[in-house]
């Protein structure tokens, strides 16, 4: 809630400031900044002082800001109400706001008494929201990026089409509710959209196809499914297989093959993000894959056996320029030992600024990127030089470097690692 106070000051709401002669303006910003300075970041109190401000002054020449900061307490307070109201108002001035567009949309259809006239409404609002997450499909973005992009937009655009099936179902479109609903389920598997799907199949009359993705939203793994949602799941399922069967007979092989038909299709994308991201869930930096400058992926875990020496470094860092040489000079030294490696790591964030530098420096092109093997490791400062032993295991870590030491003090560890005293 400060931020949104933020928001307000920086947008000019609570300018302060002596003046002369009062302009009305100027004592609407000076009413304004006691109204919200009294609220002390509180979401009801900033709404409070807001509506109470927009009572006074109805044609505030603040109102754009006015009503995102009111949009935004009230999502901070699940006031579906003030959501709709200030959040329309607020989509209006920007249109292009998926947060806002989301959750306008969300409270629109949440209650159980949505009317036709917000359903349509909302479907207006969840298309621009897939319009939108698919323009941000099209950007490129880095490889170490890539899994993470794809994750967002898909779970973006399984929620628009939800949107759009759970607006058309309320307007009595089944025969659009129904695909829309099944095809979000597809892009990102989730209870609420199998859920959704067996609502509106149920609606349409056809039990046995909703029994199915009843059971399907029951077997999903989901971890943002309630015990609640999956009560529901399970008497929806029943009861729409006792209606196309007359009884809960052979229940347990529609359980079944929701079960195998789930955790495939969970599994395969899984599959399908691993490749875009190899490093996808994991936690020890030498089971880490980074790639080079052409993008070739290197698997940390192929070093085992070896002593692994990682340098971080970057194009912009200074020390890590003057360290260069006394680095080669390290690596002259156990150029014999093919059980020792060396791996130069970029921390860049653009990545393209690597190669050009690499070539306007004449440096040794053999360097990788740290695709996010840097955070992973905490390397909060550069250049940082991580050594690992033959068994996979931190042997040691220097952050920055002693000009003077640091050839023999590299050295020394490396040894170290290798088992020898010198």
């Amino acid at each position: 809630m400060r931020l949104f106070l933020a928001l307000l000051l920086a947008a000019g709401i609570l300018a302060f400031g002596q003046q002369t002669v009062v302009t009305p303006a100027q004592q609407e910003e000076d009413d304004l900044q006691r109204a919200v300075s009294d609220s002390n970041g509180s979401p009801i109190d900033v709404i409070h002082a807001l509506e109470g401000h927009l009572k006074k002054y109805p044609a505030s020449f603040k109102r754009r800001e006015i009503d995102r900061t009111l949009t935004k307490s009230a999502i901070e307070l699940r006031d579906d109400r003030r959501i709709i109201e200030y959040g329309e108002r607020a989509l209006k001035a920007d249109p292009d706001d998926l947060q806002i567009l989301d959750r306008v949309t969300g409270a629109l259809l949440q209650s159980q008494t949505t009317n036709p006239e917000q359903a349509a409404r909302a479907l207006v609002y969840a298309k621009r929201f897939e319009e939108i997450v698919t323009k941000v499909s099209e950007e490129k973005v880095e490889r170490r990026d890539a899994g993470r992009r794809k994750d967002e937009v898909d779970r973006g655009l399984a929620r628009a089409l939800l949107f759009q099936a759970r607006a058309h179902g309320t307007l009595g479109h089944y025969d659009e509710a129904i695909p829309l609903a099944k095809k979000s389920f597809d892009l990102y598997a989730s209870e609420n959209a199998a859920h959704e799907a067996g609502r509106w199949l149920t609606k349409a009359g056809r039990q046995q196809e909703a029994a199915e993705m009843f059971a399907t939203a029951l077997m999903v793994p989901d971890a943002r499914a309630t015990e609640t949602d999956r009560a529901d799941d399970r008497k929806s399922l029943g009861e729409s297989w006792t209606k196309a069967k007359g009884s809960q007979a052979g229940l347990g092989e529609v359980i079944l093959a929701a079960y195998d038909r789930t955790n495939a299709l969970v599994a395969e994308r899984t599959r399908k993000l691993k490749i875009l991201d190899p490093n996808r869930d994991v936690t020890n930096p030498i089971q880490y894959t980074i790639s080079d400058l052409a993008g070739t992926p290197l698997k940390l875990a192929d070093m085992k056996g070896k002593v692994l020496v990682l340098d971080f470094w970057a194009t912009w860092c200074g020390p890590c320029r003057a360290q260069y040489p006394l680095y080669e000079e390290v690596k002259k030294r156990f150029k014999d030992r093919p059980d020792v490696v060396f791996l130069a790591i970029s921390a860049d964030e653009d990545q393209s600024l690597v190669k050009p530098f690499l070539e306007e420096m004449k440096w040794n092109k053999n360097v990788y990127f740290d695709d996010g093997l840097a955070r992973l490791m905490a390397v909060a400062n550069i250049p940082a030089t991580i050594v690992f032993d033959k068994q996979g295991q931190l042997a040691s870590r220097m952050n920055g470097y002693l000009p003077d030491r640091f050839v023999d003090m590299l050295t020394e560890r490396i040894r170290s690692a290798l088992g020898e005293d010198k």
